[in-house]
């Protein structure tokens, strides 16, 4: 049985939903960036567990930042991932009554079902779903912009979900009899 790395700055989520994901493929933010493979996470606040965890890693990689970033001191106008869904996507009901962050890597996350089996059809893993997540908390210090990001490990999908902002499946759209004159369709 492999050795758990428990590290104070790494979090195994409980059921959280996927949302923006580009698990499969690395996605650039914007025209300047390197393109990497992100996910933004929705934290429901009930999941006490989760939200203790996460913001005890964030304290853990603050500390580790003041020493090894900061000059021996934390900054005054530190950026950290986790942010309310309420305050900052009040327009959002996908963002109500959660709390949300945005997790990267350079590399591939490793993606499994429950049985821990690998996932290959990236038609099973898709925005709005539920998973586990593995995550990274670390420092950074870029360009005079200090704070704390997420890294993205690893994601354990959990269940499906219902499709993020409101769009339809073409199974869905397509389940009522055919139409009257769509006998040339058959």
């Amino acid at each position: 049985m492999a050795e758990k790395a428990n590290t104070p700055t790494k979090v195994i989520t409980g059921k959280c939903r996927l949302s923006f994901e580009h698990i499969w493929k690395p996605n650039k933010m914007n025209e300047d960036s390197k393109a990497k493979f992100s996910a933004s996470i929705l934290v429901p606040k009930t999941d006490k567990t989760t939200l203790q965890k996460v913001k005890a890693a964030q304290e853990a990689a603050i500390k580790e930042g003041i020493t090894s970033k900061w000059r021996g001191k934390k900054p005054a106008n530190l950026k950290l991932p986790l942010r309310d869904g309420d305050e900052e996507r009040p327009d959002d009901p996908n963002y109500a009554g959660c709390y949300f962050l945005n997790a990267t890597s350079n590399n591939k996350p490793g993606i499994v079902d429950l049985s821990r089996q690998e996932i290959t059809d990236e038609d099973l893993v898709y925005s709005s779903c539920y998973c586990r997540f593995s995550l990274n908390f670390y420092p950074f210090d870029v360009n005079g912009n200090r704070g704390v990001a997420a890294g993205l490990n690893n994601v354990q999908k959990v269940s499906d979900g219902e499709r993020l902002g409101g769009g339809s499946r073409a199974e869905d759209d397509f389940l009522d009899e055919l139409l009257e004159d769509d006998d040339d369709l058959l």
